[in-house]
């Protein structure tokens, strides 16, 4: 994501205008310069230019712009199987969301026109190959699909170890198409590897830092990652999704201040006027982590200003294919709020504002942990069996494939439910399996930890040694938590601790800045226990 990442806006700028005076030409030179992607194909040569374009924008998302550049050259160079071959690309959309039925059918008929058009250059046919794979059959699991596209990635880099586009799009493939089940992250920590070699020979290709990140975002590989965040936050230019990548690593790291500050960036850039034509996903996506760094550090107001602001988008501002998006994160922003503000009482309450089964899942979700602390039966009771509908309502509903990612709030709401109930060691072992498997696999940048949520358990069962533990270990993975911390920190005290205790408090104070930011209790606590000890080391 270089090219994005350096240029994109501008590139964009000169797009748009171009596109609105009808005089494209006129840029050439200056889109010369811009655009560092080098992909000879054997197409005319006045479409060499806006097809090099078109894959800088691929590799930074930027689908419709990367669709325009394509038919460009297509219609230029009708022969031109590579025009076909990028307009399928921009309908795949790798890491970024799955194809709908309607474009599965678009893209099948795109590669085979590329396949149609019979380029005489291997290593066309092979992109070309690569991706009619994934297009094949009517009935076919993304993941087979995502599988079949990898495989035939690795033969066009096998093939030319030199090409510098087969190097980032195998690598892309191989992240699509990770084995759920790895906890090694093979795939991860082989891209990483390649797009290492690959930044280091191109520090400007577009892709390199921006699939780097990607492949790190996960907590067991996320320190490999950061220094391309880093890099790419420096060189950012005014693409709002290139503002917010590196913000994955510093969630990931618990860096919040590089993390508010990278989404501060990119929400501002999809404000903009030359910004409105991208989809409203792109402010939804950094309010999304900015709310949750803000609860991270105390700004409470700041949070809830994320909420209030997520209502004036609107869904047919959002791009097509992201269909039911709004309303779970519109269920996600309050439900997160109340969680992690320990308003318990406020999440037994909340009530679903959507008919989607995935939006109100989060909210009973919500209402089961809230009613859990609160030992209230038949709320967190009522709250589980409407999640258990919802996620049946998600397998029969358009996009069946959501509900095996509804799996971990489905064991944590019954855990919950078994704690109300007073089945502790029940609870524990429905939610320790959770926590398990998120230190094996990582979980959401924006996910509420399900290790700390045991610790919380524990330690509301009087047993704080035990929380000790627990949460000293999601701390590892999820560090910086302001929760994690405190709870960390209290869990230490009442284990006669003080030491430990007093480095937890005093990291969470850190964190939080000045005392005025926040009038939640738990820093109060931690500025009277930091003092009391002050007090009693001078004695």
């Amino acid at each position: 994501m270089k090219s994005c990442t350096l240029f994109l806006g501008l590139i964009l700028a000169l797009c748009q205008s171009a596109q609105h005076s009808g005089e494209m030409h006129h840029h050439a030179e200056a889109l010369e310069k811009l655009v560092t992607v080098s992909f000879p194909i054997s197409c005319s040569l006045e479409v060499q230019k806006p097809f090099e374009l078109g894959v800088a924008l691929l590799h930074s998302y930027w689908y419709e712009e990367a669709e325009k550049q394509f038919q460009e050259v297509a219609a230029k160079d009708p022969a031109c199987a590579m025009a076909y071959w990028g307009q399928a690309m921009t309908l795949h959309r790798p890491a970024y969301s799955q194809p709908s039925q309607q474009d599965l059918k678009r893209g099948r008929e795109l590669v085979q026109k590329a396949q149609g058009a019979a380029t005489k250059a291997q290593r066309e046919r092979e992109y070309i190959d690569a991706l009619a794979a994934f297009y094949a059959g009517e009935n076919v699991e993304y993941e087979k699909r995502a599988a079949a596209w990898c495989a035939g990635m690795e033969k066009v880099y096998a093939d030319n170890p030199k090409d510098q586009e087969a190097a980032a799009f195998y690598s892309l493939s191989l992240l699509v198409s990770e084995p759920p089940d790895d906890k090694y992250l093979a795939n991860s920590r082989k891209a990483i590897e390649i797009l290492n070699r690959l930044l280091d020979e191109a520090p400007n290709h577009p892709g390199a830092a921006h699939y780097l990140i990607h492949a790190a975002d996960n907590p067991n590989v996320a320190e490999l990652g950061l220094p391309a965040a880093r890099r790419y936050a420096q060189i950012a230019p005014a693409a709002p999704h290139a503002l917010h990548m590196p913000s994955h690593i510093f969630a990931r790291l618990g860096l919040w201040q590089e993390d508010i500050q990278s989404n501060l960036a990119s929400l501002a850039a999809a404000r903009q006027p030359s910004s409105m034509h991208i989809g409203a996903e792109n402010q939804v996506h950094p309010m999304e982590f900015l709310e949750y760094a803000y609860l991270q550090v105390g700004l409470e107001s700041k949070a809830k200003e994320m909420i209030e602001q997520l209502q004036a988008v609107r869904e047919e501002d959002l791009n097509p294919g992201l269909d039911g998006y709004l309303d779970w994160q519109r269920a996600q922003f309050p439900a997160r709020y109340a969680l992690e503000l320990r308003q318990w009482k406020e999440a037994a309450a909340l009530l679903p504002s959507s008919a989607d089964p995935r939006a109100k899942a989060v909210t009973y979700w919500a209402r089961a942990i809230g009613a859990g602390h609160l030992h209230d039966v038949a709320t967190a009771r009522d709250a589980v069996a409407q999640y258990d509908a919802m996620v049946e309502a998600t397998r029969k509903s358009d996009h069946p494939y959501r509900a095996k990612f509804m799996e971990t709030n489905r064991d944590e709401a019954r855990a919950w439910l078994s704690f109300a109930e007073g089945k502790n060691d029940e609870a524990l072992s429905l939610l320790r399996p959770v926590a398990d498997k998120q230190d094996a696999f990582g979980k959401g940048e924006v996910e509420l930890p399900a290790r700390e949520m045991l610790a919380d358990m524990l330690l509301e069962m009087g047993r704080p040694q035990e929380a000790l533990t627990e949460y000293e270990k999601s701390l590892k993975t999820d560090p910086n938590r302001f929760n994690g911390l405190f709870g960390a920190g209290r869990a230490a005290e009442l284990a006669r601790q003080p030491e430990k205790a007093a480095g937890y408090f005093a990291q969470l104070l850190k964190n939080c800045g000045s005392p005025l930011n926040s009038p939640r209790p738990e820093l109060a606590h931690a500025r009277t226990f930091l003092a009391e000890q002050s007090a009693a080391d001078r004695n």
